[in-house]
């Protein structure tokens, strides 16, 4: 298992403190015992943490080990609490963590649970809204993805395609909830052409829940085309993510020459095929 690791402009320097660099060693990486055992601890305190919220939420359990369970809240939440400011003391760039995704994620984990001390007792909605923010505890997991990055690329490359797929899709709904509307009409509950439009997008994702159907032999049809062409168009985005994702793939395993650049995708290659300069072993960042 290996952690998501902060930018390397974040790492401590060598003139820092040693304290420092071995407790990003510690935390950031996990190529030393204390390191593993750092993401096993951390790992097993999210699920718990997580579990704990939401046996909260069951009012027979919450009414029979309530004090425990707001015991345990706050272990969970003082473990957090000190990962966080490990985390930020470990870094040459505390404010840069602090605004990244991670340690916004890190700050949710810890945030409501003090923000519950100083809310008043009537503001029960408010104080319900708070509790539930702590299931962002779950979202500490992207410290364990190892391959976020590629995943990320993928999705940034294929964005353009999944936005033109978006389009069309809903072009292809409101069409089609507009039609249905003309020819099955009001009596068969299709009251208005949002209403036909909520149909074809349940239709169309073959998600179907029954509560409107066609009632007319033509509506009937014109359901049956868009059921079938559902089952195609969720093929569609899976396709190019996937596509885009072995691309993304690639692109991190290939190799860059030193002397003129040249990005080379067989990891087996010695040598640059356009100057022979032989290749580092440093990977392209693209």
């Amino acid at each position: 298992m290996k952690t998501r690791q902060a930018p390397a402009k974040d790492r401590p320097t060598e003139d820092q403190p040693a304290w420092k660099r071995t407790l990003y060693t510690i935390i950031f990486e996990s190529d030393t015992p204390a390191g593993k055992a750092f993401d096993v601890g951390l790992l097993i305190a999210i699920f718990l943490s997580v579990t704990v919220v939401m046996l909260e939420s069951v009012k027979p359990i919450q009414a029979a080990h309530g004090q425990l369970l707001r015991t345990l809240e706050w272990i969970f939440t003082g473990l957090f609490t000190l990962e966080y400011i490990a985390r930020l003391l470990s870094v040459r760039r505390p404010w840069h963590y602090a605004w990244s995704f991670y340690g916004v994620v890190d700050l949710l984990a810890i945030l409501p649970s003090f923000i519950n001390l100083f809310t008043a007792a009537n503001y029960v909605m408010v104080i319900r809204v708070l509790r539930l923010l702590r299931v962002f505890r779950v979202l500490k997991l992207a410290h364990f993805l190892e391959e976020s990055d590629t995943l990320i690329t993928a999705l940034r490359a294929s964005r353009r395609k999944i936005m033109v797929f978006v389009f069309t899709v809903l072009a292809l709904v409101f069409v089609m909830g507009t039609l249905m509307y003309l020819v099955e009409g009001e009596t068969n509950g299709f009251t208005s052409i949002p209403q036909g439009v909520y149909w074809a997008i349940v239709t169309l994702t073959t998600v179907g829940y029954g509560d409107i159907t066609p009632q007319t032999v033509l509506g009937r049809f014109i359901a049956s085309v868009i059921m079938i062409m559902g089952y195609g168009i969720i093929a569609v985005p899976t396709g190019i993510f996937s596509m885009e994702l072995r691309q993304a793939a690639r692109s991190k395993e290939a190799r860059v020459c030193a002397n003129c650049e040249t990005v080379e995708a067989d990891r087996g290659a010695r040598f640059c095929r356009r100057c022979g300069k032989p290749y580092t072993d440093g990977r392209s960042e693209a």
